[in-house]
C-alpha cells in the first residue's frame, strides 16, 4: 500500500485495510487538531486508488473492513465514490463493512438518495466530529459549521441508514464554558440519536492554534474532577435511544461504555465512584 503522510482512522478501524481517497482535510482549520496540517488537500486520482485496491488484494487474502480515508472522504463526487465501491466489492467479495470521514457539509452536499446508494454499495458507517454543541465553543475552535447544521447533517446521515458514529471532545469550552459545552452537546445528540457517541478527552497537540492560546493563558485546560463533572452533566442530560456510548480512549481519565439511555445510571454512578475515590488512569493524565 501507498501512503502520503501520517495515517488516521476511527478505533473500531484498528483491523480495516486503510485506502486514500482524499490526501489530508478540506477545512483543516479546526484549533485543537494537528491531524493534517503538514499535507495539502487534494483528492487522489482514480486509477491511483483503484491500483492500490490492486495490491492490497494481492497482499492479503482476506479483507473484512476497508476504511476510506483520510479526513472526509465524502467530499468525493458521488460517481466517483460509487466506482471505488463497485469495485470494491467486485475485487473484495467477503468485506463486510466499508467506513469514511465526513464533515457535515459533506453529508449536506449529498442528496439522501444518492447517501441510500451509497449505503447500497457498501457504506455501512460514517464517522462524523461533532466536538461540541454549543455555537460559541464551535465558532472559537473554527469548525466552521454551527449546531443546527451538525443535527441535521447528523440526521439526513441516520436517515440514509447508513450507521453514525460521532464525537464530543470534554474540555473543548475549557473552565469558563463547561456547563454550556456539556447540555449543548447532550441537545444535538439527543436531536440526532445517533449509532455511536464516542466522548474523548482534549489533549493539547503543540503545533496547533488552541495550544499556543494555553501557552499564552487564553485558554484554561479542565482538571481531572472537572472533566468528570462535565461528563457526568453530558449523561444527565442525554435522553436517546439505543446509542452505544463509549468514553474509553486513551485520553479519557477513566474508561466508560455503555448504552445509552439503559444504561445512564450504571455509568453516573462510575463517574461519582471515580470522583469519591479520586481514581483515574494514568493514560488520561498525560493529557494535561
Amino acid at each position: 500500500m501507498r501512503y502520503e503522510g501520517r495515517i488516521f482512522r476511527p478505533p473500531s478501524e484498528a483491523r480495516s485495510l486503510i485506502v486514500q481517497v482524499t490526501i489530508g482535510c478540506a477545512h483543516n482549520k479546526c484549533t485543537f487538531c494537528d491531524m493534517y496540517k503538514e499535507k495539502e488537500f487534494r483528492i487522489r486520482k482514480l486509477d491511483e486508488i483503484l491500483e492500490d485496491l490492486d495490491l492490497a488484494r494481492k497482499k492479503y487474502k482476506n479483507i473484512n473492513r476497508i476504511f476510506l480515508a483520510d479526513g472526509d472522504a465524502l467530499i468525493l463526487k458521488t460517481k466517483d465514490l460509487l466506482y471505488i465501491l463497485k469495485y470494491i466489492n467486485k475485487l473484495f467479495p467477503e468485506c463486510e463493512r466499508i467506513g469514511i470521514y465526513a464533515t457535515p457539509k459533506d453529508i449536506l452536499n449529498k442528496g439522501l438518495d444518492e447517501l441510500k446508494e451509497l449505503k447500497e454499495n457498501g457504506i455501512g458507517i460514517i464517522y462524523m466530529g461533532i466536538e461540541s454543541g454549543n455555537d460559541e465553543i464551535l465558532s472559537m475552535i473554527k469548525k466552521g459549521v454551527d449546531s443546527k447544521t451538525m443535527i441535521e447533517a447528523g440526521k439526513k446521515a441516520k436517515e440514509s441508514g447508513i450507521k453514525l458514529s460521532v464525537t464530543l471532545i470534554s474540555g473543548l469550552g475549557g473552565k469558563d464554558n463547561i456547563y454550556k459545552h456539556a447540555t449543548d452537546s447532550a441537545r444535538v445528540i439527543n436531536h440526532i440519536n445517533p449509532d455511536y457517541v464516542g466522548f474523548l478527552t482534549l489533549m493539547l497537540e503543540e503545533n496547533t492554534e488552541l495550544y499556543r492560546d494555553y501557552s499564552d493563558g487564553n485558554f484554561n485546560l479542565l482538571s481531572p474532577d472537572e472533566v468528570m463533572l462535565e461528563t457526568k452533566l453530558f449523561i444527565e442530560n442525554i435522553d436517546v435511544k439505543d446509542s452505544i456510548f463509549r468514553s474509553n480512549h486513551a485520553s479519557n481519565y477513566i474508561s466508560l461504555k455503555g448504552i445509552l439511555n439503559d444504561d445512564k445510571e450504571r455509568l453516573l454512578n462510575e463517574i461519582d465512584q471515580a470522583l469519591n475515590h479520586n481514581n483515574y488512569r494514568s493514560e488520561g493524565l498525560r493529557g494535561l
